[in-house]
């Protein structure tokens, strides 16, 4: 069992149960996961980070063992503003109303919008490997869309894309996976176990749908709508991209955060897409030098 340190915490949600797990005294901390994981992907990293915090991991909804609700045509339910609050949610039913905030890829996507919508709970936040969401589809470019293929197959009608990852949800998450810098061989075999487990329960394709579906939609209004009031991260952000990655390559990364935040900074590490699990030791540096 990976993480066994960590103890496992159910929360009741707005949209069902949010699975969460928790070790280490200290300063609060939340870990994100991304696409197509779940807190899992912390495994290196959170162990070192719960001798000096108080970690808190969760599954986004949709995601892991957490409740997948039934998305509509708005796909407000999948929203990072929905997405956010179960974070927010989660922290309070922890006992913390300011925390710090570490998460990679579609979390980081949820963490953003945390703190633009929650200023006073978010304290620090680090993100791995994103750009803001409206900035990466009003920039997106053809080597974008080759290498992030999946942002633009999952926001397609269901049912297809659905049913196409349901006929073998494993080989969708080491297809999508596997198809980076780094290949299959940097995670461990109980993770990647772990990670297609959660892809077969069922919802879960309708899930990550969901979410991306959301991201080309209902988030992007959102994100103009804080762009035209000028609201932007008040917290301090430091913001970590792969050196072998897409969004490094296609997207000056620091340029389209301090369109966002006063305060940022931020550089690429040598790995690829999957940071935490590439280059932990590096991941975890950084963590504890900004948090």
């Amino acid at each position: 069992m990976l993480l066994p340190e960590f103890t496992s915490m159910p929360v009741q949600g707005r949209a069902g149960v949010l699975h969460t797990r928790r070790a280490g005294q200290g300063p609060a901390l939340l870990l994100l996961h991304g696409h197509p994981q779940s807190h899992v992907m912390w495994h290196l990293v959170a162990p070192a980070l719960a001798q000096h915090f108080t970690v808190v991991l969760m599954d986004l909804r949709g995601y892991g063992d957490s409740a997948r609700p039934q998305d509509d045509g708005s796909h407000a339910v999948y929203s990072k503003r929905a997405m956010a609050q179960d974070a927010l949610d989660v922290m309070q039913h922890h006992g913390f109303t300011r925390f710090g905030v570490l998460a990679h890829d579609r979390g980081a996507r949820v963490a953003h919008r945390l703190a633009l919508d929650h200023l006073d709970a978010v304290q620090r936040m680090l993100l791995l490997d994103i750009a803001p969401t409206l900035a990466m589809y009003e920039n997106t470019s053809e080597a974008f869309a080759r290498a992030y293929w999946h942002w633009f197959f999952l926001i397609q009608p269901s049912p297809l894309p659905e049913a196409l990852i349901e006929s073998d949800p494993v080989r969708y998450v080491r297809s999508v996976m596997g198809s980076r810098h780094a290949g299959l061989q940097v995670f461990a075999a109980e993770a990647l176990a772990e990670y297609g487990r959660c892809a077969a329960i069922a919802g879960t394709a309708a899930g990550i749908c969901g979410d991306y579906r959301a991201s080309a939609s209902i988030d992007l209004e959102h994100d103009r709508a804080d762009r035209a009031a000028g609201r932007q991260v008040g917290a301090p952000l430091r913001v970590l991209w792969a050196e072998h990655g897409a969004v490094g390559r296609c997207f000056d990364v620091l340029s389209l955060w301090r369109a966002c935040a006063p305060n940022v900074s931020g550089q690429s590490l040598p790995c690829g897409h999957y940071l935490a699990e590439e280059q932990p030791d590096l991941v975890l540096r950084e963590a504890l030098d900004f948090f």
